[in-house]
């Protein structure tokens, strides 16, 4: 990354910088695309419990991820201040935190995942499979939360073509995975949903260990030359990615377990609305990795532009993502809405959950709208490491006003499940007012900070 100097010059170090990203994110997220496309011609049961089993480990895993997000800015503000010798320790820390984690998680899960199935009344093929879908793919655990912690390395030095490379390297292997232990080929069982499981957790060890490849042999990482020796810990720097990266991670969880929580209430409805729900949700999440991709690529930007101490810069960047993200993102829902019956017949074959599928996008469009407006912020305000108001901001919007909501439209009205989507587009709507609101009085503030920095330097020189 280097100084920009006009709009052309940003634009074009924008899109260098959000090309790879986007295209990261939407691999990664064609992993659970295909897992649902290919469980749901298999079964409708086995996408029902995908659906209810995605529904615990998304927020999860993107919620940890969000987490170990919090290296980017670090490491991105550091190299604008060229400070790059203290980056390996940041790695370092974000290893130690993925084990504990990982240790966390599988414990819980195993005393704790089955009674909790038990209790949501499931029909029993469907929480056979959301089951034994999370115990196959919890093996890949650890190896998904170490990539990330690599992944922030590369991205927090505007070296996003090589996490790109990793995606698209790894998108056809899991595929293929999925096709072998889904549909029972060369000479395996055809497991199904639980297959599609499976496959997601080789697929994490693939992903870490060509990352670990490209961070230990490809210049310019090898100049940090991690791993050469013994890993230490560092309270400090420990204590700094758990500082910045939990309100990160906490507001990334709210947002995402929202919709784990609506799918696990529209239980209730039957397999067919489940079944309907999840596939315009796989839809609604495939749109959202260019807001979220937006977002990325701002935290690196702003990051890097704040740590060299531009914040005209930092500014002008906050502005062009988000002008560019909500065009982008409209275009995209336009043709997603005149295509939305072929689209949910990708799906399923069954006729009543491909016309649920189709009721569902509609909401999901409107959904999208403000998602492209908000995340972008929440990037720019990363980007300062601003981080705990965004958290507030997530809780109140999704699980304070979204939820209840969506609760009361869907029990009180003729809307039904519906009515929850209805609720949180209500919710998303005002949270991305508020969070206009905040990143405005953050800039104010930085701008009146460096106006007091200089007039006491002023000073000091007299």
């Amino acid at each position: 990354m280097k100084q920009t100097f006009n709009m052309k010059e940003k634009l074009k170090t924008f899109i260098y910088i959000l090309g790879p990203i986007l295209i990261t994110q939407i691999t990664m997220n064609l992993m659970s695309f295909f897992d649902v496309i290919m469980t749901g011609r298999f079964s409708s049961a086995h996408l029902a419990g995908i659906a209810i089993g995605t529904s615990f480990w998304i927020p999860l895993f993107t919620g940890l991820n969000g987490l170990f997000s919090a290296i980017t800015p670090i490491v991105a503000q550091l190299v604008g201040s060229k400070n790059t010798k203290e980056i390996p320790s940041y790695i370092y820390q974000g290893l130690f935190i993925g084990i504990k984690l990982t240790i966390v998680i599988v414990v819980f899960g195993y005393f704790f995942l089955e009674p909790i199935l038990n209790r949501m009344g499931l029909e029993s093929e469907v929480a056979y499979v959301a089951k034994y879908y999370l115990v196959g793919l919890s093996f890949g655990i650890f190896a998904a939360l170490f990539y990330h912690v690599l992944r922030a390395f590369i991205d927090g030095l505007g070296k996003t073509r090589v996490s790109m490379a990793v995606m698209l390297l790894s998108l056809p292997i899991n595929i293929s995975l999925n096709y072998i232990l889904i549909y029972g080929k060369l000479g395996f069982p055809a497991l199904g949903g639980v297959g599609a499981g499976i496959a997601t957790g080789a697929t994490y060890w693939i992903i870490m260990l060509i990352s670990l490849w490209f961070t230990i042999r490809w210049q310019p990482f090898r100049l940090f030359r991690l791993f050469r020796s013994l890993p230490t810990f560092h309270y400090q720097k420990w204590k700094e990615i758990i500082i910045i990266g939990t309100p990160i991670g906490l507001s990334i969880f709210m947002e995402i377990s929202i919709f784990s929580a609506v799918t696990l209430f529209m239980s209730e409805f039957g397999t067919a609305v489940i079944a309907g729900h999840q596939a315009a949700m796989s839809v609604a999440n495939l749109l959202y990795m260019i807001p979220m991709s937006f977002a990325m690529a701002l935290t690196i930007l702003v990051g890097f532009e704040v740590g060299a101490r531009r914040l005209k810069d930092a500014r002008a960047y906050s502005y062009l993502g988000i002008g560019f993200g909500l065009g982008l993102i409209f275009v995209i829902s336009v043709f997603v809405f005149i295509f939305r019956e072929p689209i949910a017949t990708i799906y399923s074959e069954d006729p009543e959950v491909i016309t649920l599928t189709i009721q569902f996008l509609l909401f999901a469009l409107f959904f999208q709208i403000s998602d492209a407006f908000q995340a972008p912020i929440q990037g720019i305000l990363r980007g300062y490491k601003d981080v705990n108001v965004a958290m507030m901001v997530s809780l109140a919007s999704y699980w304070l006003i979204g939820l209840p909501v969506g609760f009361l439209l869907a029990k009180f009205t003729g809307m039904g499940p519906f009515g929850y989507w209805l609720g949180l587009i209500i919710g998303l709507a005002l949270g991305a007012v508020m969070l206009t609101f905040r990143l405005l009085f953050i800039q104010r503030r930085k701008y009146n900070e460096r106006e007091e920095e200089e007039v006491l330097l002023k000073a000091h020189n007299i």
